[in-house]
């Protein structure tokens, strides 16, 4: 990563102003408007900026959230411009994120995000090691910005626990425990595994996504629609049985990735 791009705090008006145009630009939808972000900032939110010099190049908002009576950071939103998504920031500003939470006192963050964009669960799982802990179908209802329109919204609700030592996740590789792989013609398919429904010959299972998602969407909005169908089944299926997302494997010769799913 450009070792020149600087991560603050954003602090005033102005600053949350060019962070409306970033976000713009970035997801192709209205901005959340200054005054709920400057409100956010002066009730313990974090929002950050990444800056190439005077330019901002990428955005963080959080903000005070309650689970059981728990405070932790929910993590609305973070965009970085296309031409700096390549170089590992997006990990940067979470870990930035990270140590500014936990001088706030905030014990865990979390934030939501699709099942089917990879890039976005190989940050989350097998960077971070933040752990996939709820499936949400339609989370967000109908959406008309290019990256969800079309498609229910499905979601994986991350906690990322800030007190405790990341575990170790190298969980081996086991085809015989795959629940959803792709045939040669990139179709998802269920596996004989998932059809006998033994969840307890595991503590561990395997279950692949696009690595390119939009690509998918855009050649094919069918083949994408039966993705987010056959994966919201097998993942809601693993949720159940008392399984979370943990990792997130590549398999860049058939451009897919598998998620890791334990106990």
């Amino acid at each position: 990563m450009d070792n020149d791009i600087e991560i603050r705090v954003l602090a005033n008006m102005d600053e949350l102003h060019e962070l409306q145009k970033v976000e713009a630009a970035v997801w192709d939808m209205d901005p959340v408007p200054v005054h709920q972000t400057f409100t956010a900032l002066q009730n313990g939110g974090i929002l950050l900026g990444a800056y190439a010099g005077e330019k901002m190049v990428g955005f963080l908002y959080s903000f005070a959230g309650f689970e059981n009576g728990v405070p932790h950071l929910c993590s609305h939103m973070l965009g970085i411009l296309p031409d700096y998504q390549t170089d590992g920031l997006g990990a940067k500003m979470k870990l930035k994120q990270a140590e500014l939470a936990r001088k706030l006192g905030y014990p865990m963050i979390t934030w939501t995000f699709d099942p089917l964009e990879s890039r976005n669960a190989y940050l989350n799982l097998h960077k971070l090691g933040a752990t996939g802990a709820v499936y949400d179908a339609d989370h967000y209802g109908s959406m008309n910005d290019g990256l969800n329109q079309g498609l229910p919204t499905d979601r994986i609700k991350i906690k990322w626990h800030l007190d405790e030592k990341r575990p170790d996740r190298d969980v081996p590789f086991n085809h015989r425990n795959v629940l959803l792989d792709a045939d040669a013609n990139s179709i998802p398919k269920l596996t004989e595994a998932f059809g006998k429904g033994d969840f307890e010959i595991s503590d561990s299972f395997f279950a692949a996504i696009p690595m390119h998602f939009q690509a998918v969407k855009q050649h094919d909005f069918q083949l994408a629609k039966k993705w987010r169908s056959k994966s919201r089944h097998v993942f809601q299926t693993l949720f159940k049985e008392g399984f979370q997302a943990t990792d997130l494997l590549r398999d860049d010769e058939r451009s897919l990735s598998y998620y890791v799913f334990t106990r």
